[in-house]
C-alpha cells in the first residue's frame, strides 16, 4: 500500500458493557465531541473516519484528522465518559486512550481506501472499578479485526 497520498480508514469502536447511565463520546480536537451512532444497551458504537497521510520515518502509518490526537509517532482517540462526554450531574469524569499504533498493520493495510471495509476495534466499556474505562487501552482490553460496511 502507498501511503505517501491521503487515503481514508474507517474505524467503528464498539464499547460492550458500558455501565449504565454512563454517557460517552468520541473526541473531536479540544473539545467537540462524536456521539454514538448506535446503542443496543449492551454496547455503543462509534463510526468515524481516518485519515492517513505519509508513512512516518519507520514506515508507521500516519494517522491523521481531527479525531487522531497526539503525536504522529503516538497517535491515539480519546473516548470521553461522563462529564468528559457532556454529561451532566453524573460522578464521572473519564478519558479514555485508544492507541491507533495498536492496530495490526496488516488490517490498516488491507481497509485503507475502502470505504466497503473497516477496521473495528472492541472494548470493554466498565472499569474494574464498575466506572467507565479509562486510561489507555491495550490489547488485550481491546481486540481489532476488519468489518464489512455498507456500500456508499
Amino acid at each position: 500500500m502507498n501511503t505517501s497520498t491521503a487515503d481514508r480508514l474507517q474505524v467503528i469502536l464498539v464499547v460492550e458493557a458500558p455501565p449504565p447511565g454512563v454517557s460517552f463520546a468520541v473526541q473531536s480536537g479540544r473539545d467537540q465531541l462524536l456521539p454514538p451512532f448506535a446503542s443496543t444497551g449492551d454496547s455503543l458504537s462509534f463510526a468515524f473516519s481516518l485519515d492517513l497521510g505519509a508513512a512516518l520515518a519507520d514506515g508507521a502509518f500516519n494517522f491523521r484528522g481531527p479525531l487522531a490526537q497526539g503525536t504522529p509517532a503516538e497517535r491515539f482517540v480519546y473516548l470521553n465518559s461522563g462529564t468528559y462526554a457532556g454529561q451532566r450531574q453524573t460522578p464521572w469524569e473519564r478519558r479514555a486512550k485508544i492507541k491507533l499504533g495498536d492496530i495490526p498493520r496488516d488490517l490498516v493495510a488491507r481497509a485503507a481506501g475502502r470505504p466497503d471495509l473497516a477496521i473495528e476495534g472492541r472494548l470493554r466499556g466498565t472499569a474494574r472499578d464498575g466506572g467507565p474505562v479509562c486510561a489507555t487501552v491495550k490489547p488485550p482490553d481491546i481486540s481489532w479485526h476488519l468489518a464489512s460496511r455498507p456500500a456508499p
